[in-house]
């Protein structure tokens, strides 16, 4: 039997006939030829001798054989191909599956499935379409993404990945809006319409009080001080840092101080107890008298409170306030308030000599000799007189610190603004 050398090559055996041919070097089997020319021979198979017989019966044998190893072969030559196709398509439909899991964050452009889209229309709140507005897409770990909406107020945002995103509408002159919402993948999200509402008018303004207007507020809440409800209280100041007056507003204070109804009272009330006590007798008994002691009282009054609380404070640049401590030792705010007579606070803030108050008191008596009684003039009288105008200012402060405070309700209120 002979052999085929490309035995080993199955995919030239395009047939059986070729594997037979291979074999035997026939083109037809090598055992039915000997059976047929038994036919032909008279149909008796008897008159085939047994050689050929023989041979017949091996040259069947080994067809057989071959033909079962050929087969063999093809069958394993077949496998081992058809597992290495299988090998092969098996690394080429794997390897986009390990870029896909591989790529956190992006989109399979090639499944359309996976992405989707984000679009809406956007209005003001008296139904016009807003158009212009800056439309921002933003999501998390991601560069924000930016559109303007159209003539008709419609934005679209396509191509998005699925998952968390956050709308911004901005516009000017209308608020800012918000929209948070989740897309899922293949979908085609269409928002809700989306009303901006006209932004609040915002006006900053900075208001800057001079120190005169500050003082004048003060001035103001001083007028409003009266002790027992009814007593002017016009020069105590509870503001600790008070702004200083100028030189209108000290004579204001003391046009209000003067021409206050109790002030005049007063005057009248002491001229009474003058008249009772036959004080100043060169003015006499009587109406007369009294008008006379009353015109003294109520001038000293006048001219002492314009010269030591207006003019000369206007002149040397002082206050002629009395600002009320309240705080420290008692011996401290003792001293403090016996002082106010000669020390002053001066426009600038800082204390310093009561110029004003003792040369005030002296110019006051002088002036005041021009009306009292010539009996009652003279060196020793008018230093007696100055001096006691500067002890009031003693008398007046001790007065404030402990006792007019707690006796003026109106302090109960808010104090004035401060500088």
């Amino acid at each position: 039997m002979k052999l085929c050398p490309d035995i080993l090559r199955p995919s030239q055996i395009k047939s059986v006939l070729e594997l037979n041919r291979c074999l035997t070097g026939n083109d037809s089997w090598s055992v039915w030829p000997n059976e047929i020319q038994g036919r032909r021979a008279g149909g008796n198979f008897e008159k085939v001798s047994s050689r050929d017989s023989m041979r017949g019966t091996i040259l069947k044998t080994g067809t057989w054989i071959g033909l079962s190893v050929s087969i063999l072969i093809l069958g394993s030559s077949l496998a081992v191909a058809q597992s290495q196709a299988s090998s092969v398509s098996n690394r080429e439909s794997d390897t986009p599956t390990r870029a896909s899991s591989s790529a956190s964050g992006t989109v399979d452009q090639s499944d359309p499935r996976s992405v989707g889209s984000i679009s809406g229309i956007v209005a003001v709140q008296n139904g016009a379409l807003a158009s212009g507005a800056l439309v921002s897409l933003t999501r998390e770990g991601q560069p924000a993404i930016e559109v303007t909406s159209g003539e008709n107020g419609e934005f679209s945002f396509t191509n998005q990945a699925p998952g968390a995103f956050r709308l911004t509408i901005t516009a000017k002159g209308f608020q800012t809006k918000t929209f948070s919402g989740n897309l899922r993948p293949g979908m085609s999200l269409v928002l809700p319409e989306i009303v901006l509402s006209v932004a609040r008018a915002t006006t900053e303004v900075n208001v800057t009080y001079t120190t005169e207007e500050i003082a004048e507020q003060q001035i103001k809440y001083q007028l409003q001080q009266r002790v027992l409800g009814f007593i002017p209280n016009f020069y105590a100041s509870y503001v600790p840092d008070a702004a200083p007056l100028v030189p209108r507003q000290k004579f204001q204070l003391a046009w209000k101080s003067v021409t206050d109804p109790i002030t005049i009272v007063g005057a009248g009330f002491l001229a009474g107890i003058y008249q009772a006590g036959d004080v100043y007798p060169g003015y006499g008994q009587g109406a007369e008298g009294y008008a006379k002691r009353f015109g003294a009282t109520y001038g000293d009054v006048f001219i002492g409170t314009f010269i030591d609380s207006a003019l000369l404070p206007s002149l040397l640049k002082q206050d002629p306030r009395y600002f009320y401590r309240g705080t420290g030792s008692t011996k401290s705010r003792l001293l403090y308030a016996l002082g106010n007579a000669v020390i002053c606070r001066g426009d600038n803030k800082k204390y310093q000599p009561n110029y004003s108050a003792i040369i005030g008191s002296f110019i006051t008596t002088s002036i005041s000799y021009t009306y009292y009684p010539p009996s009652d003039r003279n060196a020793s009288l008018f230093m007696q007189a100055s001096l006691i105008r500067i002890a009031e200012g003693s008398v007046a402060g001790l007065f404030q610190e402990f006792v007019v405070r707690k006796l003026t309700p109106h302090l109960k209120k808010e104090p004035p603004p401060q500088p």
